[in-house]
């Protein structure tokens, strides 16, 4: 019976060991396999700080490439195909990194955050394809637009040659004025290439635009050349005039072909601008999104089914659980037999006492001697102190060895715990640390988002500056009109008058002839009447007076062709003088136009400058308030934490209390001496 009780608390012992190891190999398995996870999260984690980063560089690679910026088509595309790489990186995985796809699964949360970045990322991916697959057309644009810019104002000064020979020639005011809007349409199509380059919703009316002006300036310019009646353009009589016309015409028709292709340009430059602006705002989506996956792939460890910090912990305790009731029942048992072994000592003392010399050995520890069995009286008891001897023999082994097994799975124990409780400590100080770090970054967001608030306020309000500044120089522009036609009206005014004079020059020279022929009559008849005698003395009277009308006649005409001279001269200087202040005008007029248009592309600048503000402070916001949760949930993963490593560390000191246990138990049994 003895027998199969040792048989069957054997087979109890071997259970609960075995029980022991499991759970030690299942807590290491877990740990070994979380840490081999904990790599391919890490790789994760790297891809989606790598594509957080990219994205931000892709909005501005994005708009200065819509600008017309080669470097910028190239960097926009190496990044485009960085952050494509990441992505499918992390939606099917990398066998030659040795990382798992994180977007198979689309139930856990890990899954929806990459099927989030995968649809995000497919949006500013178009946006990038559009404007990549309209490069030439962009770059093309940009390098016509240029040579426009260059050539339009050689245009011009060469019209500002006619314009000078017209006013010294005197040339029509049809002329005049073709040749003065044809400087203003030079300016208008410069202005509105820009428009069309810039963008928007009025580029194709700029382009529009643009393709009347160019058609209207050819026109005009062929006509100052060879003369247009249906446009009611006289050809240039001056031969310096005519070659300067001649030599625009060629540099013109060169421009022709640019033009056109601008304006059928505006379409693709729209989109391209479009995409330009939508790839700045969708890259903001792939930020929160590979955000999102980061937070998700951090919390992998605490939510994957296996490997699992939590079934580690589990496992491990399950180990000391075990391991504690191993001891405990070792320890009971060893009592128990303690307990029979004494009572067995009481029973046979009277005879064990004749057995003394025999047994002297015994009392020392000596388990080796055995007692001689005769047939005397002493004989049974001696073969039961004999079979005694054996029993506690294989009690004593039995004590030794599981004392050893117990105080080395113990120790072993004692040292994972005190590893678990550093680990733990060292996980909560990062996470303290992390902790500050968010809530300092919660704290920025808050300033960004005011700044951006009031930098928002600040944008309007150039918008409103910007909108009365145009309508003023668009009163301006108005005003400026009106006195050039009144300049033109008074000069033609001024020129009838020289005209005037001039006749009135003409008038006087007859009058001045016919005062000399008069005085010459007078003299003749003076003659007549001397000769005549006293029958012509009246007639010599009125001879005399006639003489002295006519000398009066021709002193009147010499002041009156003095005054008339003055007239011309000071007409000629009022003439010249309104020809330069129509041409001051005509300059005034263009650099309003320019301030306007200036003042025009400032409050689109401003409006759209405006919109991303707002979108910048609703980002910070948000941003701001996920700062805040994290902050919250990771003071809470602090606290669950700090719990973790005091438990490891109470569970380290009862497994070294209980190390202590099993070496006294060895120590007390040390003095027995054993064959062998």
């Amino acid at each position: 019976m003895s027998t199969t009780g040792g048989i069957g608390k054997e087979r109890g012992y071997t259970g609960l060991i075995v029980l022991l190891l499991i759970a030690i190999g299942f807590a290491a398995l877990d740990f070994f396999l979380l840490n081999q996870k904990n790599g391919e999260d890490r790789q994760a984690s790297a891809l989606t700080t790598q594509i957080q980063v990219l994205s931000q560089q892709t909005a501005k690679y994005a708009l200065e490439a819509a600008d017309g910026n080669v470097d910028s088509f190239k960097e926009l595309e190496s990044t485009r195909n960085a952050i494509d790489s990441a992505v499918q990186r992390l939606a099917k995985g990398d066998l030659k990194g040795g990382m798992q796809a994180y977007g198979d699964n689309n139930a856990t949360p890990a899954g929806r955050s990459v099927t989030a970045l995968v649809s995000a990322w497919g949006q500013l991916d178009n946006d990038i394809r559009k404007i990549l697959s309209n490069k030439a057309v962009v770059l093309d644009s940009a390098q016509r637009a240029d040579k426009l810019s260059k050539e339009m104002p050689l245009l011009n000064s060469s019209m500002d040659q006619v314009t000078n020979i017209l006013q010294q020639r005197n040339g029509s005011a049809e002329q005049m004025l073709g040749s003065s809007r044809q400087m203003l349409l030079a300016d208008r199509m410069v202005r509105r290439v820009q428009e069309v380059l810039q963008g928007g919703d009025s580029a194709q009316a700029a382009a529009d635009g643009l393709a009347r002006d160019a058609q209207l300036y050819g026109t005009v310019l062929k006509g100052l050349t060879d003369g247009n009646p249906e446009a009611g353009v006289k050809a240039m009589g001056d031969a310096n005039a005519r070659k300067i016309l001649t030599d625009m015409q060629g540099n013109w028709e060169a421009l022709a072909d640019p033009i056109a292709r601008l304006v059928s340009a505006a379409a693709p430059i729209a989109d391209v601008k479009n995409a330009g602006n939508q790839a700045s705002l969708d890259s903001q989506n792939v930020l929160l999104r590979a955000n999102e996956l980061s937070d998700q792939i951090g919390k992998l460890p605490f939510r994957r089914l296996f490997p699992n910090v939590w079934w580690g912990v589990l496992g491990a305790a399950g180990a000391v659980a075990f391991a504690l009731l191993l001891v405990v029942t070792l320890v009971r048992d060893q009592r128990r037999r303690f307990q029979d072994s004494t009572e067995l000592n009481q029973r046979n003392q009277e005879a064990i006492m004749r057995l003394l010399d025999e047994m002297g050995s015994l009392a020392e520890g000596d388990l080796t001697v055995k007692t001689t069995v005769s047939e005397d009286i002493t004989g049974a008891i001696a073969d039961s102190v004999n079979y005694a001897i054996d029993e506690l023999r294989t009690l004593v082994t039995t004590i030794n060895e599981t004392s050893e097994q117990v105080s080395s799975s113990a120790q072993e124990t004692q040292t994972t715990a005190r590893h678990l409780a550093d680990a733990a400590q060292s996980q909560a100080a990062r996470i303290s640390t992390a902790t500050s770090a968010i809530n300092q970054i919660a704290s920025l967001m808050d300033n960004v988002s005011k700044d951006s608030a009031e930098s928002a306020d600040v944008a309007e309000r150039s918008v409103q500056i910007a909108s009365r500044g145009a309508e003023v120089v668009r009163e301006t522009i108005s005003g400026m009109d009106s006195i050039r036609d009144q300049i033109q009206e008074t000069s033609k005014r001024i020129k009838r008058l020289g005209e005037s004079s001039q006749e009135i020059g003409s008038i006087v020279e007859l009058i001045n002839d016919i005062a000399e022929q008069t005085n010459i009559l007078a003299l003749n008849a003076a003659i007549q009447a001397a000769s005549a005698g006293e029958a012509g003395r009246g007639f010599a009277v009125v001879a005399d007076e006639v003489q002295r009308l006519a000398e009066r006649s021709a002193s009147a005409t010499k002041r009156i062709e003095t005054l008339v001279q003055t007239i011309q001269s000071d007409t000629n200087e009022a003439v010249n003088s309104m020809e330069q202040t129509t041409a001051e005008v005509v300059a005034g007029a263009r650099l309003a136009e320019d301030a306007g248009s200036a003042l025009g592309d400032i409050e689109r600048v401003s409006h759209d400058l405006s919109a991303l503000i707002q979108n910048i402070s609703t980002a910070a916001r948000q941003q701001s308030a996920a700062a805040t949760d994290i902050s919250q949930s990771m003071n809470a993963i602090q606290e669950i934490t700090s719990q973790t490593s005091q438990g490891a560390s109470q569970t380290a000191d009862s497994i070294g209390y209980l190390a202590q246990l099993a070496s006294d138990l060895r120590r007390s049994v040390a003095h027995f001496k054993l064959p062998g």
